[in-house]
């Protein structure tokens, strides 16, 4: 059997070795269009930081150790230009020596990637421009701040790639206007969370530019990257709005399409042509938590489908079962991590949902060094089906957006992440892991033991007297800042002045992370009142409404000082 992939990196390259691995006799040729294969596609941006020095350090194969190891014949340099699918053969063209040549498959399998989307306003022949996306656009621009020391930079994108960017350069001591479309960055994120990320971005001096779009690039003696609200000098910019399946190969060759022009795949990563795979960022799969169609252009999906295609193509039955797109990335000192689908998903599909906000620490509070996380739960009102997460914070996010994705998958009910049983010593977590408080909470609420109120309705509850808006944090954190026409009483103060909330009028409570409030309403309600707890506290209040980055450090009670 004689397979050629075309795309020599995440899953063309785990493709590789599986097929290896399982046939010792295969001939396997695997065509690349750039220089590298086998690369740390997700560190570039660490490179141009100095975060990672070595080159070196970004390419985990190479062509030669490739074939040391796993005899694959491997061809950079050399770009698939054609399939003929009733001859099995592919046109390559040695991009060294411009010359073509025919190879024949008995299997093909397809893994070309992903390509940077360059809106028609920067399609500019510039050397002060730059896309990030291969090693060679990553040497690029390190090889450009090295050269020339530039003091300025713009951004053009506030997604995985355009955040990173803007973080390594300012690494380097450059000053950086992130621009961004929309009104947020992080499409993952919902815009609550994502506010937290917008003040950090501020806080580290980058000159963030919300719902603002590219107009021109004008690549004269001074660089100037112009938006519809302004005009932004530069040294270098980088175009980084977006990627889109690269599949013009596939298309030419009549293979089946599907949304975003990606390649259509089965199960199997099967193509439209029985002897043609596809796998990665190309590819068109199912979304595990919507059942819908989707492109999901995540390192981690890519690998999977690359190794379930190998198994295929060796006579293994193996299914990709769906991605959730569970995702994680660094922005200065917040990291920022989902899994499943958010709040703009959910309404777009008309999926019923509730979700709840909760801000543990990283671990135990009373050990030196516990950080406050912000996370949000969704769930499907009448399943209790898990639907997503979102969690921004510092130390533990990645570890407890992987046990909810964990969760997702096995199909566990969003009231039994209480039930997990997770490791707990001081430095690490708490007896009650923010996982666990999760599933608390989300009881709580399907129980109807307490009912919520969330931060897009606090801003249009009445402020004529028909309702009682009730702040039971401390008055030193009340005087700090507080939401309009909410009155302090404080929790431990609370039972000795019940007679100061007025009966028959609806109680909407708020402290600063949601535990002094939800303990206020149990005993709110336990007297006869109508009670409503806030999701996520006035600090979270204030970082969406605000902007504001209270508390990052956590002290008992939620109190912060």
């Amino acid at each position: 059997m004689k397979v050629v992939i075309i795309g020599g990196v995440a899953g063309g390259a785990t493709a590789a070795a599986r097929i290896r691995r399982l046939d010792e006799r295969a001939e396997i040729v695997m065509l690349e269009r750039t220089g590298y294969v086998s690369y740390a596609n997700c560190g570039l941006p660490y490179y141009i930081g100095g975060e990672i020095a070595d080159e070196e350090a970004l390419t985990l194969q190479t062509p030669d150790s490739f074939f040391a190891r796993y005899r694959v014949d491997v061809r950079v340099h050399s770009e698939a230009v054609a399939i003929d699918r009733a001859a099995k053969t592919v046109t390559v063209k040695d991009l060294s020596s411009g010359q073509t040549y025919l190879e024949s498959y008995d299997k093909l399998l397809l893994s070309p990637g992903a390509k940077a989307v360059i809106p028609p306003a920067a399609r500019v022949r510039d050397g002060r421009v730059f896309t990030l996306r291969t090693v060679e656009d990553t040497f690029a621009i390190h090889d450009f701040v090295r050269a020339h020391a530039p003091g300025r930079a713009v951004v053009v994108g506030g997604g995985f790639i355009g955040l990173e960017v803007a973080e390594n350069l300012m690494r380097q001591g450059i000053q950086v206007t992130l621009v961004q479309r929309g009104e947020q960055v992080l499409a993952p994120l919902d815009a609550d969370m994502a506010a937290f990320l917008h003040s950090e971005l501020r806080r580290q001096g980058v000159d963030l530019r919300l719902g603002e779009s590219l107009v021109s690039l004008e690549a004269e003696k001074v660089l100037a990257v112009c938006t519809d609200k302004g005009m932004y000098a530069a040294d270098l910019a980088v175009i980084a709005v977006g990627v889109a399946p690269d599949t013009q190969l596939a298309r030419d060759a009549g293979l089946a399409l599907g949304q975003k022009g990606s390649i259509a795949v089965d199960a199997h990563m099967r193509t439209s042509d029985e002897h043609i795979y596809a796998v990665g960022d190309a590819v068109e799969i199912d979304h595990f938590v919507t059942g819908k169609r989707a492109v999901v252009a995540l390192a981690g999906p890519a690998n999977r489908q690359g190794r379930i295609a190998a198994d295929n193509i060796c006579g293994i039955a193996s299914e990709y079962r769906g991605a959730q797109a569970s995702c994680v990335v660094r922005v200065f000192s917040l990291t920022a991590a989902a899994t499943g689908i958010n709040e703009k998903t959910a309404r777009s599909l008309g999926i019923s949902y509730d979700k709840v906000v909760l801000s543990p620490a990283s671990h135990a509070s009373y050990y030196p060094g516990a950080q406050v996380m912000t996370m949000k739960v969704l769930y499907e009102r009448d399943t209790n089906r898990l639907l997503g997460a979102q969690i921004v914070g510092g130390d533990g996010v990645d570890k407890r957006i992987d046990v909810i994705a964990t969760a997702m998958r096995a199909g566990l009910p969003a009231p039994a992440l209480k039930d997990i049983d997770l490791a707990y010593a001081p430095p690490y977590s708490s007896a009650k892991d923010p996982v666990n408080m999760a599933g608390y909470m989300i009881e709580n609420v399907v129980q109807g033991i307490v009912r919520q109120f969330h931060v897009e309705e606090a801003d249009a509850l009445p402020r004529d007297g028909s309702v009682t808006l009730l702040d039971t944090r401390t008055p030193h954190e009340y005087a700090r800042g507080h939401a309009k026409g909410f009155v302090n009483i404080p929790l431990d103060e609370l039972r000795a002045r019940l007679g100061e909330v007025e009966k028959g009028k609806p109680v909407y409570v708020m402290c600063q992370s949601g535990l002094r409030s939800y303990l206020a309403c149990r005993i709110l309600t336990q007297n006869g009142y109508d009670c409503y707890n806030f999701s996520g506290g006035y600090r979270f209040y204030d970082a969406v409404r605000r902007g504001g980055m209270s508390g990052r450090q956590s002290y008992p009670c939620g109190m912060e000082k």
